[in-house]
């Protein structure tokens, strides 16, 4: 049996998918960590839906932008970091498939909390990012069987927070291929998108399959007019991008988003401690 979404509000859904993808494409990321609070706050989401919803949001957000940059794909050498991006596709598929049956079965105060947490991971990411952005580290280079097994544990790492937060995972994407595997940022944003499509996508199809998006009215009124502003926003932060401070912005955003999954988790807590 369908189940029911009573919050028909798509002009507004459609305006958090604007603003959050444009926060996100200012600072080159889908912005999807920052969508999944207001899901839960504004929408009246529980976690597991929201988490199902914004991972959808994230599959056509994703597709759209792997269009779009395809133009550029003849101009980037990706055959040098072919194994990385196999390896970590495979491990990311594994435990998005894996992650996504497993999530169902997550108590909501316990994903609460670790929504919370990894939100505070992203957060500390984000400012790492923004205050170490000049910084140059040696790169992983040479053996292809070592750098095929990092990469197959760095996708099981993207696949595991796929699946908990709905994301693609190109906040923890580009800093490995950049740090780890010393790719350049241009490359390291196509090879993101490369390896979080399939990820998102069979974390996707496993929702599916296990009848998880049969609310039409949820997806009338929440999932298409929300993708719809997040392709808006993703093109409208795209072309802002290089006339905004990027590492400015990053510890912004990063504050905004600590303070988010701080005021989640408390939230969550009095509501536990009320019942």
């Amino acid at each position: 049996m369908p189940k029911t979404y009573s919050i028909r509000r798509p002009v507004l859904a459609f305006t958090a998918g604007a603003a959050v993808s444009t926060l996100g494409g200012l600072i080159g990321l889908g912005g999807a960590e920052f969508r999944l609070p207001i899901l839960i706050t504004i929408f009246a989401l529980y976690a597991h839906r929201a988490v199902r919803f914004n991972l959808l949001v994230s599959l056509v957000t994703l597709s759209f932008a792997a269009i779009a940059r395809a133009a550029t794909l003849p101009n980037i050498n990706l055959t040098a970091y072919a194994d990385v991006v196999l390896s970590m596709i495979a491990g990311g598929m594994i435990s998005a498939w894996i992650g996504a049956g497993w999530l169902a079965r997550i108590r909501p105060d316990r994903l609460m909390a670790i929504i919370s947490m990894i939100l505070l991971v992203v957060a500390m990411m984000l400012f790492a990012e923004a205050a170490f952005a000049d910084a140059q580290l040696p790169a992983l280079r040479g053996d292809p069987v070592l750098r095929s097994c990092i990469g197959v544990v760095a996708g099981l790492l993207i696949g595991a927070v796929s699946s908990l937060l709905g994301v693609a995972g190109g906040e923890f994407i580009i800093p490995i291929l950049i740090f780890v595997f010393g790719t350049d940022i241009k490359t390291a944003g196509t090879m993101s998108l490369l390896i979080s499509l399939p990820v998102v996508l069979i974390g996707v199809a496993r929702h599916r399959i296990n009848g998880h998006y049969r609310s039409r009215d949820a997806m009338i009124y929440l999932v298409l007019p929300m993708a719809a502003g997040s392709i808006v926003g993703a093109l409208l932060g795209g072309m802002m991008a290089s006339a905004v401070p990027t590492n400015a912005l990053k510890t912004t955003l990063a504050v905004i988003l600590a303070w988010s999954a701080m005021k989640l988790r408390r939230r969550f807590d009095r509501d536990n401690h009320d019942s």
